[in-house]
């Protein structure tokens, strides 16, 4: 589903269901070089029980047109865009990575519009070192392969999850480029880098927030380890911390486990 955002063309996932104002609604958030697609069996499941679906593709990123955002809040500000434009008045966010700290953003720009707040693979600050900074602007494939080894823990995922014969590392290097390739006026890589590095609003933000949060977090995660999450987690005393058997890769790597924490967290 395609909607006009900013004056530019937003694509969103919607598990194939029509919006329906009787719903609740979710809002999944991928994380540098990532798009829609890594959401794709928590997205599919929640629109088939009982949710409004709205996996977003960010600006500038394969489906939607625009200037990738420079920024987290520039990203949130999108983000409330989005639901403005959807006409959604309150949803829950779940964002990845990147895509962490633009919904906690969000909720603490906006949070009469946040019912839930989920954090996947998240950290603050989200420190990029300066190597792989450079990698991303002057060598990125050189940074993707990086990125890949520091994002997985195993080669493939258990056979029940995506299937026999399923390599994580290929499928994940595939995204990657093709999202990559898909901005020709634009790094989408080292901008969004950036903009975690940049990002300096996180404890402030969490102080903010006024909805249930969860940290779903790990335990094998290089990229954003478990104790990265502590300085956002204990200024949140209320929020719930999940740590399942995985990398940075939690949704391709523990897709079930990812699927029921969300599920507990939104339903409790």
């Amino acid at each position: 589903m395609n909607y006009n955002v900013n004056g530019h063309t937003t694509y969103v996932y919607t598990g194939g269901k029509p919006l329906d104002a009787a719903k609740p609604t979710l809002v999944f958030i991928h994380g540098v070089l990532n798009d829609h697609s890594v959401w794709i069996l928590q997205s599919r499941w929640f629109a088939n029980h009982g949710w409004n679906v709205l996996a977003v593709d960010l600006p500038g990123h394969c489906r939607s047109a625009g200037a990738p955002p420079a920024s987290v809040e520039d990203a949130a500000q999108f983000i409330v865009a989005l639901l403005d434009a959807a006409g959604v008045q309150r949803a829950a966010l779940v964002g990845h990575s990147f895509g962490s700290l633009i919904a906690l953003e969000t909720a603490a720009r906006a949070p009469e519009r946040v019912s839930h707040l989920a954090m996947v693979g998240t950290a603050y600050p989200m420190a990029v070192s300066p190597a792989l900074l450079d990698s991303a602007l002057n060598a990125p494939m050189k940074a993707i392969d990086m990125v890949n080894s520091f994002s997985h823990s195993m080669l493939a995922p258990p056979p029940s999850s995506l299937g026999p014969g399923t390599w994580l590392y290929g499928g994940s290097r595939a995204l990657m480029r093709r999202v990559l390739a898909s901005n020709r006026d634009a790094n989408v890589f080292h901008i969004g880098f950036k903009a975690c590095d940049d990002y300096k609003n996180g404890e402030t933000a969490i102080a903010a927030v006024q909805c249930p949060v969860l940290f779903l977090l790990g335990a094998a995660d290089q990229m954003t380890p478990p104790k990265a999450a502590k300085v956002l987690s204990a200024k949140s005393p209320a929020s719930k911390t999940v740590v399942v058997q995985a990398g940075h890769a939690l949704m391709s790597e523990a897709p079930d486990d990812v699927l029921f924490a969300l599920r507990d967290f939104l339903t409790a």
